[in-house]
């Protein structure tokens, strides 16, 4: 275990450099003091902050963005483990060794020379997975489901779990029909706390309805959200400024409108 004033255990001078600013910012004799303020807690969320933008810049293509945004996210690992090793527990060479360790675990067929035995990816991947968490004394198939997680993505992966095995419906038919059956519940909710208990099991039922088709929930709404703010967008441009003294009649008629130029577009791309 590296102590708080060793040498970081790393070859690349740019890395061994950004080690260094780091423990600069934290030195408690001169050190930056927002940093010196910090910890695991407070800077979580900007970790989770830079993730999401590393898969913004990833979704728009920007490469130049892409490079920032990773050094963004490198920089929040090196922060985390900075706190950590200022305190006994770990350095950021503990941490690259561990997930260096992992990834050759995980990866027996490539490092190990074991067969995988007609696996899939993704039955090797989970299997080993699942062997490191029984390893750390999980007790439920739900163990190890991150309580950070979006509830979108966390939703997917518990109902991911329990499909794992055994509990999950057979086809299509038996979640959608859930979905309904939510939609009448949440309709004849009473109180406050019936509406939210009636609206997370309809948001939840919808995953559900949506992983059945192979289609992952997280990629569906970033793809609804898109094509709402596009359309959005166009209908501003159509009104020139006055879309918000416009009645809800209106507005709906440049909905429609931009739905049906849409359609003509992506007819002229499919005829070229």
């Amino acid at each position: 275990m590296s102590d708080s004033v060793s040498a970081p255990a790393v070859s690349s001078p740019s890395l061994i450099r950004l080690l260094a600013i780091m423990a600069r910012l934290r030195d408690p004799h001169g050190g930056c003091e927002w940093d010196l303020a910090q910890d695991f807690a407070s800077i979580a969320p900007y970790t989770i902050e830079e993730a999401y933008e590393v898969a913004d810049a990833i979704a728009r293509d920007d490469i130049a963005a892409l490079r920032e945004e990773l050094g963004d996210l490198l920089l929040q690992v090196v922060f985390h483990s900075r706190m950590a090793q200022e305190a006994g527990h770990f350095a950021f060479d503990d941490v690259a060794a561990a997930i260096a360790d992992k990834m050759e675990d995980r990866h027996p067929h490539i490092f190990g020379g074991e067969d995988d035995h007609g696996q899939s990816r993704e039955e090797r991947w989970e299997n080993r997975k699942a062997a490191e968490r029984a390893a750390k004394g999980a007790q439920s198939a739900m163990d190890g489901v991150a309580l950070a997680l979006p509830a979108l993505m966390r939703a997917e992966k518990l109902q991911k779990r329990a499909a794992r095995v055994g509990f999950d419906w057979p086809d299509t038919a038996g979640p959608t029909a859930k979905v309904i059956e939510e939609l009448d519940e949440l309709a004849a909710a009473q109180t406050t706390a019936e509406q939210l208990d009636e609206a997370g099991d309809l948001l939840f039922a919808a995953v559900n309805a949506v992983r059945a088709y192979g289609i992952a929930p997280e990629d569906a709404l970033r793809h609804a959200n898109a094509k709402f703010e596009r359309r959005f967008r166009a209908m501003e441009a159509l009104a020139q400024g006055r879309f918000a003294t416009l009645d809800l009649d209106a507005q709906e008629a440049l909905w429609q409108a931009v739905k049906v130029s849409e359609r003509g577009e992506a007819a002229d791309i499919s005829e070229a």
